[in-house]
């Protein structure tokens, strides 16, 4: 299930829900206020890499890897 934020407009507190995909807009009452006027905020998300070049060096791409993902997945095998 994926998390979704939401704003409320009556009292501007932000606000988190776990909930399905097809329960995204409905029924979303503020915990501070309980209004239900309540709007739902685009997400970001936070991804961490190692440096530029972490995935070059770490996986050459070969004949036997470049078929579909260039074996970051495990799918070819590692020269």
């Amino acid at each position: 299930m994926p998390m979704y934020e939401y704003r409320c407009l009556a009292c501007d507190s932000r606000f988190e829900r776990l909930r399905r995909m097809d329960q995204g807009d409905t029924d979303v009452l503020c915990p501070a206020c309980q209004s239900a006027l309540v709007e739902r905020r685009v997400s970001v998300f936070a991804t961490h890499t190692r440096g530029a070049g972490a995935v070059a060096s770490e996986v050459p791409v070969t004949a036997s890897t470049a078929g579909c993902c260039s074996g970051a997945c495990g799918c070819g095998s590692r020269n």
